[in-house]
């Protein structure tokens, strides 16, 4: 059967038909059509099942507010769920399916939950599932995941290709109807940048359906030829197909661009200095018994469809309303040539040009009357009519196809309160509209956000142009600019409306209606007029409450045709005024974008971006593993000749021990600190001293939280008076140089003190082992690397190879050890020379293991390991890295708090097995009558002590040296180990110092 109307149809082109398939079947449209006016033009007024009940659910909407229409788009690694039939737009292979049945649409067993709604009611899943507690895990929770969400998740992986674009405007216009192009007009005139996004693929919002005339042309013409006419200037963008999604705070807003191409989705991320919303108003719905059937629609979106698409939704229409504009649908259904057999207007007048029209055009008005319920099921057949303020008794019923209901209109305020806009209610309107008093608030102090047209409260074709006029100059000033003399464009209107003047929640009286069926207010989340009553009744009488036990105005609908309907109920119920009940929290996205598009081009290999040093070419030539570490690639041992990686370990191990090895340090954060007042800032992040270190000095630190837990440690270097570098751990180098950045911007803003990360800017590699100062110097150098002239914790600038280096002499091995920093260009070059110099001493490289073998045998820690985030430099015995004399330092109070002074706090101690040859596992638990005191942080096989070592954190641990503990590894096999000091090698420190 098809509905499509023999003329009409502004967006359709009839000489292109276009084949889609909808459930298996191949039918036709037009292009142009949405995939929901194609479904109407084929017939289909059911096209999906509710999410509790399983209702047969048909389109209500003709936009982005669209709850019902939810459908599976596309097939195998295309595969869209929930996708809005509403503003798909309809092209040549469209596939869709419905969705929230089984087994099919048209026979749905999951129908049997309307019949048991009353075991349903709101907040049930709270109650229920309490007891017994054995079958939550083995009954309820399978069946209630199996039927939880809506639509399907994709299961193969997205070939399509999103990406994310920047753009920076002084005026961001969001909507682009009568509202947005004249505010934008504003704007560019003054010839500041201004960038305009309309979400659907056409210009002129509701101009394209209503009769308004613009500069003397069709409100729709005017539309085309004003967008056309600012797209061309050069200060000006305009993209269709592209929703504001998100206004967040200082000028930052996100929106979602839809495209045919190589790119399936753009993510703009926008900075803007002012941000107009002129976002339109949405239609409210009525609540009344069976208002959720197919056939029941908003009355706008039922013109809609026949101005813009053709297509009608039902020969003969009911409206019901309590205001006038739910007239224009019943004129333009009867000037379509289609029967309107009524309307019901619940108000006790209406005497305005549009129920003139109507009534002169021959159209039957009811006052004072509502509907009592609608009879049908996967089609609509009849409405039964009643009083609105009478008992509810049945007065008449007159068969239909379609209800077209209108409870008034409410600003769209979505993009307006995201960050922070208020809002306040407008008794006349009976809505809630943006407060400007309390705006959002921008970087400058100023508003940053203005709604403007029917987003502003204002529904006039007059009105709106003059408050978009009024908004767009004012935003223009605010960005700095200075209004031009624009005139605004002259609107006329074929007629005016009068304002609602009865309630919102259009419905019989309550004690009537309990006895009828189901009547709903958000249709997504199938939440019942009797929903939000129970609510209140149990005592949820905040606003956001009611909400979450109900469920209302959540997913991806947030209210959008909920919202009012479901305050004036809880309002009712409990009592009171809607602006005292108030309003819930709109979060972005206004409508859903897809994870690709928010992921962007972060996926596969680009999902976390690999960072490579420049001697990672290098590494993987010669076979070496690679382990991750934070961000960075690093390798973990170079395997030789069939050699285990255990081996090659050892083998690293003691040739950095008796010969000479190199090690890539490149990885370590390299955060520049200067400024007069560098030292005392330094002063401040470290727990030692850093303001007196002279220049050509280093110094090892520890960095602590305000908790007084340590973070991260590392050498920190003068290079003169009033610049530092500072080394950081690998996976802390941003974290630090954004710790820094935080303190000086919001505490000691005044510092004299600038930071930058240079962490790639260098490539730095560890030259360690007796053999190390020979190994540079057969390099060919200009610099003296003895002792005397270059000592341990020193640094010195030259040459060596032919490449300007700085040496530092610091040492994470305990052995003679040289770390050269070079420019990252030249990082590969000097690695190669190093090698070829070193290969008569028999140098190899080592790996992070290798690495963590060498410290661990001299006791050095390695934060992230030895600490967990509840460690203080005391408990890992750097007693005396923290400064007595310094007033103040981040942690100093807090390690002063008697949690963290208190006798039998875990401590750091050395541990050997009974059992030379026994790794103890990593972070095998000590046990002591029946309770854990302590666990390993790091465990290892010594190939230079020929046994296994570890450390760990053990209470009381530095006064019990020399005591066996137990570690139970298993139910039959527990490891025994005594404690011993941590420094396992060298503790004298007298081959670092050669």
């Amino acid at each position: 059967m098809t509905t499509r109307l023999s003329k009409g149809g502004r967006l359709i082109d009839r000489t292109r038909p276009v084949k889609f398939q909808f459930n298996g079947q191949y039918y036709k449209g037009f292009a142009g059509d949405t995939l929901a006016s194609a479904l109407l033009a084929n017939g289909h007024t059911t096209v999906g099942r509710s999410f509790k009940y399983h209702r047969p659910r048909g389109i209500v909407a003709s936009g982005a507010e669209e709850p019902n229409a939810l459908m599976g788009l596309g097939t195998g690694n295309r595969f869209e769920p929930n996708a809005r039939a509403t503003v798909v737009e309809l092209q040549d292979g469209t596939y869709a399916e419905s969705q929230n049945h089984w087994p099919s649409l048209a026979f749905d067993v999951g129908v049997l939950n309307d019949s048991l709604s009353k075991f349903f009611p709101a907040g049930f899943y709270y109650k229920t599932f309490m007891y017994p507690r054995a079958a939550w895990k083995h009954v309820f929770e399978p069946v209630i995941r199996a039927a939880a969400g809506l639509g399907k998740a994709p299961t193969k992986a997205d070939p399509d290709t999103y990406e994310y674009y920047y753009a920076y405007t002084d005026v961001l216009v969001i909507g682009a109807g009568l509202a947005g192009l004249t505010a934008a007009r504003q704007a560019a005139d003054a010839g500041l940048r201004v960038l305009i996004l309309e979400q659907s693929p056409h210009v002129g919002g509701r101009l394209n359906t209503e009769e308004a005339d613009v500069e003397g042309a069709p409100g729709a013409d005017w539309a085309r030829a004003e967008a056309a006419a600012l797209a061309a200037m050069p200060n000006v963008t305009l993209r269709t197909r592209t929703m504001g999604a998100g206004v967040y705070d200082h000028g930052y807003i996100l929106a979602n661009e839809r495209l045919d191409g190589p790119v399936r989705e753009r993510l703009w991320r926008i900075r803007a200095k002012q941000v107009v919303t002129a976002t339109g108003a949405i239609e409210r719905p009525l609540a009344f018994a069976g208002n959720d059937r197919p056939g029941v629609m908003l009355a706008s979106a039922v013109r809609d469809y026949v101005a813009l698409y053709g297509v009608s939704p039902g020969d003969r229409t009911v409206v019901v309303t309590n205001n006038d504009d739910a007239y224009r649908t019943a004129i333009a259904l009867k000037r379509a040539g289609l029967d309107v057999p009524a309307i019901l207007d619940a108000r006790p007048a209406a005497t305005g040009p549009l129920p003139r029209m109507a009534r002169e055009l021959g159209i039957r008005v009811e006052l004072g009357k509502g509907i009592a319920k609608v009879v049908g099921g996967k089609t609509l057949k009849s409405v039964e009519i009643c009083a609105h303020a009478g008992e509810g008794a049945v007065l008449e019923v007159i068969p239909c196809e379609c209800v077209a209901m209108s409870g008034g209109w409410s600003p769209i305020v979505h993009l307006w309160s995201h960050c922070g806009g208020k809002l306040t209610w407008d008794e006349d309107l009976i809505a809630f509209r943006p407060d400007l008093e309390r705006a959002p608030t921008g970087d400058r102090g100023q508003g940053f956000v203005l709604p403007a047209g029917a987003a502003n409260g204002y529904f006039s074709a007059t009105q709106i142009v003059e408050d978009a006029v009024a908004m767009g100059q004012r935003a223009v000033r605010e960005a700095g600019g200075s209004p031009a003399s624009g005139t605004a464009p002259t609107v006329t209107e074929d007629v005016t409306e009068e304002a609602p003047a009865m309630p919102v929640w259009m419905m019989p009286e309550r004690a009537s209606y309990k006895l009828r069926s189901k009547a709903f207010l958000d249709f997504q989340n199938d939440v019942k007029v009797s929903d939000v009553q129970l609510a209140a009744q149990e005592g949820y009488e905040s606003v956001e409450h009611t909400k979450r036990y109900t469920t209302l105005g959540m997913a991806t609908d947030q209210g959008k045709l909920s919202n009012i309907n479901g305050l004036a109920i809880l309002a009712d119920s409990l009592g009171a005024a809607i602006p005292d009940v108030g309003t819930t929290t709109f979060r972005p996205p206004y409508t859903p974008v897809t994870i690709g598009t928010l992921a962007g081009e972060a996926r596969g290999a680009l999902f976390k971006p690999l960072r490579k040093t420049a001697i990672d070419g290098w590494h993987e030539a010669q076979g070496a593993t690679f382990e991750p570490v934070a961000d960075w690639r690093r390798p973990f041992a170079y395997p030789k000749n069939g050699e285990s990686v255990h081996a090659a370990v050892n083998r690293e191990v003691l040739t950095a021990r008796e010969k000479v090895s190199l090690l890539d340090a490149s990885t370590l954060g390299k955060i520049l600190v200067k400024g007069p007042d560098a030292g005392k800032f330094l002063n401040l992040m470290y727990t030692n001293p850093m303001a007196g270190l002279k220049p050509g000095r280093c110094r090892y630190g520890l960095m602590l939280n305000e908790n007084g837990f340590l973070w991260d440690d590392g050498v920190v270097a003068r290079l003169d008076e009033d610049t530092f570098l500072v080394h950081t751990t690998t996976g802390n180098s941003d974290r630090v140089h954004a710790w820094f950045e935080e303190w000086l911007q919001t505490e000691w803003w005044d510092m004299q003190v600038y930071t930058a990360n240079v962490t790639e800017q260098y490539a730095q590699v560890a030259v360690v082992g007796p053999k190390a100062r020979e190994l540079l110097q057969a390099m060919g150098t200009d610099m003296d690397l003895s002792n005397d002239a270059l000592p341990f914790m020193g640094w010195a600038d030259g040459t060596i190879g032919g490449i300007k280096a700085r040496v530092y002499r610091i040492s994470f091995s305990g052995e003679l050890s040289y770390e050269v920093a070079i420019p990252a260009g030249q990082g590969l070059a000097f690695w190669e020379a190093a090698m070829e110099a070193g290969a008569p001493m028999g140098v190899a490289p080592y790996g992070t293991e290798a690495l963590h073998v060498l410290r661990a045998e001299k006791g050095f820690i390695i934060v992230g390991d030895e600490s967990d985030g509840t460690v203080t430099p005391h408990d890992l015995g750097l007693s005396w890295a923290v400064s007595q004399k310094k007033e103040d330092f981040i942690g100093k109070r807090a390690l002063e708090r008697a949690d963290l002074t208190r006798e039998g706090r875990k401590q750091l101690v050395g541990l050997e097995t009974v059992e030379p040859s026994v790794v103890l596992p990593d972070g095998a638990h000590a046990v002591e009558h029946d309770r854990m005191i302590g666990h390993v942080t790091s465990t290892y096989f010594s190939p230079t002590l020929g046994r296994s070592i570890a450390m760990a954190l053990i209470e009381g641990g530095l006064s019990r040296t020399g005591d066996m503990l137990e570690f139970p590894i298993s139910d039959d096999k527990t490891i025994r180990a005594k404690i011993v000091s941590p420094v396992f090698y060298d503790p004298e420190g007298a081959r670092q110092n050669v």
